[in-house]
């Protein structure tokens, strides 16, 4: 199985649809995010503000993760308690974002000064994933409906580059759309994942792509005169207990 060297400690895990928000009886990309942290009772902290907060996710997450061996937390942030934002990320081995409004996840998120402590998290090592508005939150640019009709949304974190598009297809105008925006020139080249599929990350580039359920995909889309060149990445269907069985021994090239 592929290895992932110290040298290149960043890694963020994509997820186009799924995990513990929708998949409440499949835990299998739940249990892959967990083992990379490589150690007992990681750390975990989920951060909400793509729903304001919304409580029922928040128990929704406690209630899937109490389930494993690890120490569960959230960042609020519209209702802001005593605890530093900054601080507390830093603390954490995995940092798990919600899906919902990406605008306003950026937008409350560069108020508190989170953008930047998701920065230094990244930097020191610490596990970023998230789905949807936290797959989208990563990137350059993406494709978004935080303002009503599906659209581009071009001021993400930068931490890895080019676009992204989540839930290429739980949603039918989706894939259209991100396939128009790339054409026309208004979103870079970049990556889209089904429901059920996840893009690992290690340093900027694509180290593994895994899925929950059976299908899921994800893919590379990219220009080539004018065309809109859409390749399937190889996509791994994870075990029951989160395993990735592919044999690569390299990662694979960052396409975008």
């Amino acid at each position: 199985m592929p290895t992932i060297e110290s040298r290149t400690p960043q890694q963020i895990i994509a997820l186009g649809g799924g995990g513990f928000l929708i998949e409440k009886r499949n835990h299998r990309m739940d249990r892959y995010i967990l083992s990379l942290a490589k150690k007992r009772s990681p750390r975990v902290c989920f951060v909400p503000t793509a729903t304001g907060d919304f409580r029922g996710f928040i128990d929704r997450f406690y209630a899937a993760f109490k389930k494993f061996d690890c120490r569960p937390s959230h960042l609020p942030l519209f209702q802001r308690n005593e605890i530093d934002p900054a601080e507390h990320l830093l603390k954490q081995d995995i940092i798990y974002v919600g899906g919902g409004n990406t605008a306003n996840l950026l937008a409350i998120w560069r108020l508190h000064g989170v953008d930047r402590a998701m920065r230094k998290a990244w930097n020191k090592g610490i596990i970023l994933c998230g789905v949807s508005a936290g797959m989208n939150c990563w990137f350059e640019s993406s494709v978004t409906d935080s303002f009503g009709a599906l659209k581009e949304l071009t001021d993400g974190l930068g931490l890895l580059k080019g676009s992204a598009c989540p839930h290429y297809d739980g949603e039918p105008n989706r894939r259209p759309t991100y396939r128009r925006l790339i054409k026309q020139k208004i979103l870079p080249a970049g990556v889209a994942a089904d429901d059920g599929a996840a893009i690992h990350y290690v340093g900027t580039r694509v180290f593994r792509c895994v899925a929950s359920k059976p299908g899921a995909q994800a893919y590379q889309v990219n220009l080539s005169r004018g065309h809109i060149l859409e390749e399937p990445l190889p996509t791994v269907l994870l075990t029951k207990d989160g395993t990735a069985s592919d044999s690569r021994r390299e990662p694979m090239r960052r396409f975008c």
